[in-house]
């Protein structure tokens, strides 16, 4: 079926601006059947595979049942594990920013009882958990089912498999009969079929085909990397293979802004591409593409649709596409007139099953790279300078210096000392080079004269971009990447590798400074000192970037502690730990460090709420 936008969809303005805020352009495929169906009241039976958008196709019309005046749980959403709880969660809590007074709230195991009590006690709309803890809060009281208008199920396949059929069964028994079901799994066995039949009222099936393709032959690899590390791996990437003109996929125009914003500030020229912006925007970025004035285009698959650009070396999916004939039309990009391609993509957590899907849907093999260390970027870097500098001595081209080089040795200097002088004067003149070049190209967005300085502090200087000449790591086929794959990237080691040849004590320091996780140098506020950093002065400490920091109107005297102000936090809003900051408690007020992104939520919550039976009054501070 033909792609459809959300205002098609019926959606309230709330809603609708809210997924405007998300960046999204489009509704996938799955979006585009479920949403008026239940709009309209109807059961659903939803198959599709992870990946699909079905989390908002079910929680927009979700959200829209509630009634907010109401202080009971009206919507229902049971998942399988507590990390799909969550992640279900944070894109309801992002869905509901504009409609005001709703509250959503997760429960799964291994969390605190006294925060999701907290939560509940508050009145949470929409409850997000896992079957075995939703049973251990209704045994216990505190999870009242009867005012339930929604019950949705995700992933019901994943839960059977659990063994958790008896808990599901006693949770749908324990919500009124003329209740709303949804079901939505990526198959739907018998056992499913038996408790659909029993459950649900006339259902609509929704079924989202997986049309067999076979991918022209385009190199594929993916990466498996925490969403928090893609940058540095992208980075790394473009810089170990020496890519210079290549299309780089996200799935929300947020996410394209925030793109370019990053490789920019890296010495990267890279622009956008979305649906927001006008015709003669899109025209200008484009016209600087096709004529090499940029390297990166970063877009949303709207917008890129109609791109044909000769010469296209990599098409990245920093984010994966919602179903495979998105990504076939991604990769489809580069490798044309019988050219070599290649397509790089991203998959985090639970993400490398939609890697999966997509492999059956292209009927291809995507190899699953791993990711290269900063030293092995550096080496590359090396390469292709030697390999520039033989060129030139085999070609000739160039005029003798003899009669200087003569006097240097005589002065005493090595030949190797005198060379590397040279090289590092060669570096120097071509950043001063490319400084004056950014200095007269004042079309490039972000483009600053020091963005070269940036970018060659950091790896070093690269030869200038020569689209007619393939990089030698293209021509060998790019075989770093064949090499046997490591660990998934976990946050305590933003981008491992496999174990290196034994090193000098000297090596072992100098590898251990190059792989140091690429947000630690971030993590410290800019204009606080290293030693005051660590020592532990919390007061004087300026929020990090990121963060805003809140005025809070209770304090010790009140018997405030910090875990209270935590638990307030996370119990109202449902959303992680990790947003919370640093809570510097005084005798009648507080501060608090939070989010940026969910400053103003937290605010509002708050200032409806309590802290340990106090009412609240929180601002910026």
């Amino acid at each position: 079926m033909s792609a459809k936008s959300f205002i098609e969809l019926g959606l309230s303005s709330d809603l609708l601006k809210a997924i405007d805020k998300l960046g999204f352009e489009q509704a996938s495929p799955i979006q585009s059947q479920a949403i008026p169906l239940l709009l309209q009241g109807k059961d659903v039976v939803g198959q599709s595979q992870t990946g699909s958008g079905k989390t908002v196709a079910f929680a927009a019309p979700a959200l829209e049942k509630v009634n907010v005046a109401e202080r009971t749980t009206q919507v229902l959403i049971l998942c399988p594990t507590r990390e799909l709880a969550v992640q279900v969660a944070e894109e309801v809590h992002k869905l509901a920013l504009f409609k005001r007074g709703l509250q959503a709230l997760p429960v799964y195991g291994g969390q605190s009882y006294e925060r999701q009590l907290h939560g509940l006690r508050q009145g949470a709309h929409v409850v997000i958990g896992t079957p075995g803890r939703v049973m251990d809060h209704m045994r216990r009281g505190t999870l009242r089912l009867n005012s339930v208008k929604m019950v949705i199920l995700d992933e019901v396949d994943v839960m059977l498999n659990m063994g958790f059929r008896d808990d599901i069964e006693l949770i749908l028994q324990g919500t009124p009969a003329e209740r709303q079901t949804v079901f939505f799994s990526a198959t739907i066995p018998r056992p499913i079929r038996q408790l659909i039949d029993k459950y649900s009222r006339e259902p609509e099936n929704v079924r989202i085909e997986q049309k067999a393709l076979t991918v022209p032959t385009v190199e594929q690899i993916y990466y498996e990397v925490d969403r928090r590390f893609k940058v540095e791996l992208l980075t790394r990437l473009i810089d170990i293979h020496d890519l210079k003109l290549g299309i780089v996929f996200c799935n929300t125009r947020r996410m394209v802004d925030d793109l370019v914003e990053h490789l920019n500030a890296q010495g990267y020229s890279a622009d956008r591409l979305h649906g927001e912006m006008t015709q003669t925007m899109r025209d200008r970025v484009m016209n600087r593409f096709r004529k090499s004035g940029l390297e990166f285009l970063i877009a949303t698959d709207v917008a890129a649709r109609g791109i044909d650009v000769e010469d296209i070396e990599v098409v990245f999916n920093y984010d994966l596409p919602y179903d495979g004939e998105d990504y076939v039309h991604r990769i489809g990009r580069t490798g044309r007139q019988g050219r070599k391609g290649l397509a790089i993509s991203f998959a985090s957590g639970r993400e490398v099953f939609q890697i999966r899907n997509i492999e059956r849907y292209t009927n291809t093999r995507i190899e699953r790279g791993r990711p290269p260390t900063a030293l092995e970027v550096e080496e590359a870097r090396a390469n292709i300078a030697l390999d520039k500098i033989r060129a030139t001595l085999r070609s000739g081209d160039y005029k003798r210096q003899d009669q200087l080089i003569e006097r240097l040795l005589e002065e005493g200097f090595s030949s190797t000392d005198i060379a590397s002088a040279l090289l590092h004067h060669l570096q120097a003149g071509e950043n001063a080079s490319g400084q004056e070049s950014a200095r007269k190209d004042s079309s490039v967005a972000h483009d600053s004269p020091e963005r070269g300085d940036r970018r060659r502090e950091r790896f070093g200087d690269r030869p200038a971009p020569d689209r007619g000449a393939r990089s030698p790591s293209r021509e060998r086929g790019f075989e770093r990447r064949r090499e046997e794959p490591a660990k998934p990237v976990a946050a305590s080691t933003p981008l491992p590798h496999a174990a290196p040849a034994p090193e000098s004590e000297p090596q072992k320091q100098n590898a251990a400074a190059s792989t140091e996780p690429p947000s630690a140098d971030r993590t410290r506020d800019k204009n606080q000192p290293a030693d005051q950093e660590r020592s532990g002065n919390s007061k004087r400490r300026a929020p990090k970037e990121g963060q805003t920091r809140l005025f809070i109107n209770l304090g010790a005297e009140m018997g405030i502690e910090e875990t209270d102000v935590i638990d307030a936090i996370l119990g109202s809003t449902g959303l992680p730990r990790q947003i919370v900051g640093e809570v510097d408690l005084r005798e009648r007020h507080l501060f608090v460090k939070v989010a940026s992104e969910h400053a103003h939520g937290i605010i509002a919550k708050l200032n409806r709420g309590q802290i340990k039976g106090r009412k609240a009054k929180v601002k910026v501070a």
